[in-house]
């Protein structure tokens, strides 16, 4: 019976975790863009951003941490990374500046305030 109850446990968890995993796209019919949000194993969103209808990446994408923290930001123009990307990591921020998907430059600076936050 134990062994049962311990089985159905570990199946529940499963089924819940890939259920929470699974991303939500939806079309924005007034942008022409396809919204996404991936979401971490603990229910956590782990990225936002949009696609065009050519299923390219489009526009605004941010990933979060599994805490909810903001740890990169960053644009793409039809599937290629453009303008600058801010990323942080232990109190640091680097700041990326692309050009045709290539780097064109970093700085990095500390980061006093540590990781932006979700919220």
């Amino acid at each position: 019976m134990k062994k049962s109850i311990l089985i159905l446990a570990i199946f529940f968890v499963s089924v819940m975790t890939f259920a929470q995993a699974k991303p939500e796209m939806k079309l924005n019919q007034e942008k022409n863009l396809i919204e996404a949000t991936y979401f971490h194993a603990n229910g956590e969103i782990s990225q936002k951003g949009t696609f065009n209808l050519n299923k390219e990446l489009h526009g605004e994408w941010t990933s979060f941490n599994e805490k909810g923290e903001t740890i990169t930001v960053g644009s793409y123009e039809n599937g290629v990374k453009t303008g600058k990307w801010l990323f942080w990591s232990n109190n640091v921020l680097k700041e990326v500046e692309y050009s045709n998907n290539a780097i064109a430059a970093v700085s990095e600076t500390k980061n006093t305030e540590g990781i932006v936050s979700n919220n």
